[in-house]
């Protein structure tokens, strides 16, 4: 039996509020006026007021407006029918196809229970050298990708759709510009990968709620199809995005605000949907890879600072390139053991290497005289950015080793690079020139 109210008490922003009782947090109602009918979503409980977020505004809706409790949250269809498909925040197709309605499931739930969950052990291959070979991406892991305004994140995310071996990507955008959003359809669909993918796009025109959304969708419908053993990657942008509408709407109801106007409760925000990455025990996984830009490239500013505390590690995108010194995949532990046995070495020794590299262009940069060693790290350093860092390299990680060691073996003996003698027996190139 549906609870219909026809009195509104009050309306700020997109915000309603009606008197009603045995409401539950999340319902979803429907709002009835003038101008048509809108779904609402329950955002705040107070003795006996419920504050409904109204998903398409509420402009044109009148306090003697009708609101009916439809007394479920929001679900959104599970099918194999979603893959190649594209949709609004709040789960309508964008791509002007059929509505599903099969195999309802409601978004926003728990994660998953830790005894259902395995140790990540396995890893994600991306083709992109700073990643698989430096800071390997691992199932079940949840890592963001920092980045400034300006840097090619959405095109980074896009490489990565297309290249990572899994079985299922879904895609969420929020505040995304509508060329953003046909930069990704677009993208995905020329080179194929449109047929193992779901997008769940929030563009800046669309109502805010939607953005709020989005996250919830995308994990809630990755969950389903982990549980039908398949390897889901989710990768959302931007995380910042979602955490500006999280204040907008915390503003709105007035709440007490935190650091820089977010709401008190970000970190818990941003935790509930990182902790949905999970590797299950007898099905699939669900890792997710999210952007967080960062308001004038500040690392201390509260989206990334509370973000940091939640995932494991971090990419950070500077100058077009993911550095390699600020990233870390706390995971990589886990499986960089088992590619090869000369990963680890390759890694450590490269990373050792450049290093050495940017304290010599420093040096440079001072007008220190540079000795035959400094030389032979600068050449080290400029075919390391040029061959390896570049975001346009597209390599499997076998190859991108084998490439690793020609470097070396092209800008040094290999006595200079402190790599054990059996190690460069077995792997170091034959022509060994300095």
């Amino acid at each position: 039996m549906f609870k219909i109210y026809h009195r509104i008490h009050q309306i700020v922003g997109n915000v309603i509020m009606v008197q009603a009782d045995g409401v539950t947090y999340g319902e979803l109602a429907r709002v009835t006026s003038r101008r048509g009918e809108s779904l609402a979503q329950v955002i705040r409980l107070e003795r006996g007021r419920v504050y409904l977020q109204v998903f398409a505004g509420s402009r044109g809706i009148a306090t003697d407006a009708k609101v009916r409790f439809l007394g479920k949250p929001l679900q959104v269809p599970f099918t194999e029918n979603l893959l190649g498909r594209s949709f609004t925040g709040s789960g309508v197709p964008r791509d002007r196809g059929p509505v599903l309605e099969d195999g309802m499931i409601d978004i926003g739930g728990p994660s998953v229970n830790p005894a259902r969950r395995v140790v990540p052990d396995r890893m994600v291959r991306t083709g992109i050298p700073m990643i698989d070979i430096f800071n390997t991406l691992v199932e079940s892991q949840k890592l963001p990708i920092f980045s400034s305004a300006g840097e090619p994140y959405n095109p980074l995310l896009a490489r990565i759709a297309l290249q990572a071996e899994v079985d299922v990507i879904v895609l969420g955008g929020m505040g995304l510009k509508y060329d953003d959003y046909l930069f990704f359809r677009d993208t995905l669909d020329e080179h194929g990968a449109l047929t193992r993918s779901v997008l769940y796009v929030h563009t800046a025109a669309d109502p805010t709620v939607e953005c709020l959304l989005v996250p919830d969708i995308c994990l809630a419908v990755a969950e389903q199809f982990a549980l039908e053993n398949k390897r889901v990657l989710v990768l959302l942008t931007d995380m910042t995005n979602f955490a500006d509408a999280l204040k907008e709407i915390s503003i709105t109801m007035e709440q007490i605000p935190s650091n820089r106007g977010y709401p008190g409760d970000l970190y818990s925000q941003l935790a509930r949907r990182y902790e949905k990455a999970v590797d299950f025990d007898s099905a699939g996984s669900v890792t997710i890879l999210t952007v967080t830009t960062m308001p004038g490239d500040d690392v201390t500013h509260p989206v990334p600072d509370n973000t940091g505390y939640i995932t494991e590690g971090q990419f950070y995108l500077k100058n077009g390139r993911i550095e390699p010194f600020g990233s870390l995949s706390r995971l990589k532990q886990q499986v960089n053991s088992k590619t090869r046995e000369d990963h680890r070495i390759v890694m450590d020794s490269m990373i050792q290497l450049y290093a050495q590299f940017k304290e010599v262009q420093e040096k440079l940069a001072m007008g220190f005289r540079l000795s035959d060693w400094d030389r032979k790290l600068l050449k080290y350093g400029r075919r390391f950015e040029g061959e390896m860092m570049d975001l346009s390299v597209n390599l499997p990680l076998e190859k991108a080793l084998d490439l690793g060691w020609e470097i070396m073996a092209d800008c040094f003996d290999s006595e200079e690079t402190g790599i054990p003698t059996a190690v460069i027996q077995k792997f170091w190139p034959k022509h060994d020139s300095a």
